[in-house]
């Protein structure tokens, strides 16, 4: 894969939310105050490797993840659905686009995109938009989306990622797929799921991604080499030991993970 190996580092694990709550003074939430092991920043991740780079995702957390990873430019960002959690970070790099004098390299489906123009209209005067829905080359990474069922929050888009006999999918918001839906989430070396609470308590019609009692279930099936939880709201403490497969893990902000 190159003189640099491929890589992801999570910027954010948090769900649309993030930890902790400003509301809230629950347990979990005291200790991302106060310790910072919970505090969880808008789902998104980093991949790196010798052919480039590439964000998915760009919330309104953007800022900070670049700041904490000393990063000044962002050439390249892969967006799942036109969520606020997902999206709301694209003024300021569009902004950061201007002020350096460079364009910036959006992919998304196109309903995606149009989402998107319908709330920043004027992204394209530093933006370009690249619609794939036929699928597309990124970093040396062959990338294909597809729809998946977002609960009451209707549909996202998750991103099966292959290179050199090497594939892993980013399914950040999803609960309940269809067989369909699941089909290109077989075979993987790793997978990247959302599971917002360990079990969720409120009304199936209320939710919008799985649980993490859901996603082992899921994982039965699928059989992934390796799966990661991510977009984690206040529920989850990473100081438990949820007796989780040796396989299966949970995200933590930077944490950095070999692609090979």
């Amino acid at each position: 894969m190159g003189s640099k190996a491929d890589q992801l580092t999570f910027w954010g694990t948090g769900d649309a939310m993030g930890v902790p709550r400003v509301y809230c003074e629950c347990e979990v939430c005291q200790e991302a105050r106060l310790h910072g092991l919970n505090r969880r920043y808008r789902s998104s991740v980093m991949v790196e490797s010798a052919d480039g780079s590439f964000l998915i995702d760009c919330g309104p957390d953007w800022r900070e993840g670049m700041e904490r990873h000393g990063e000044r430019f962002v050439e390249h960002i892969v967006v799942t659905h036109a969520h606020f959690d997902h999206i709301g970070g694209l003024p300021e790099w569009a902004d950061s686009c201007r002020w350096l004098n460079r364009r910036g390299q959006l992919y998304a489906p196109q309903e995606v995109i149009d989402l998107i123009m319908g709330q920043y209209p004027w992204l394209p005067a530093q933006l370009d938009m690249h619609a794939i829905d036929q699928g597309f080359e990124l970093a040396g990474w062959h990338i294909v989306g597809w729809k998946v069922f977002h609960g009451k929050n209707g549909y996202a888009y998750a991103y099966r990622l292959t290179k050199e006999g090497y594939a892993w999918a980013y399914c950040s918001d999803a609960i309940a797929l269809s067989e369909e839906q699941k089909a290109p989430l077989h075979g993987l070396d790793l997978l990247i799921l959302g599971t917002s609470f360990y079990e969720e308590k409120a009304e199936f019609s209320t939710r919008s991604v799985y649980d993490v009692k859901e996603a082992l279930a899921l994982l039965q099936e699928l059989q992934p080499k390796r799966a990661i939880f991510t977009h984690m709201s206040h529920d989850i403490d990473l100081r438990r030991d949820y007796r989780l497969p040796v396989h299966v893990g949970l995200a933590d902000i930077g944490t950095a993970v070999l692609l090979k």
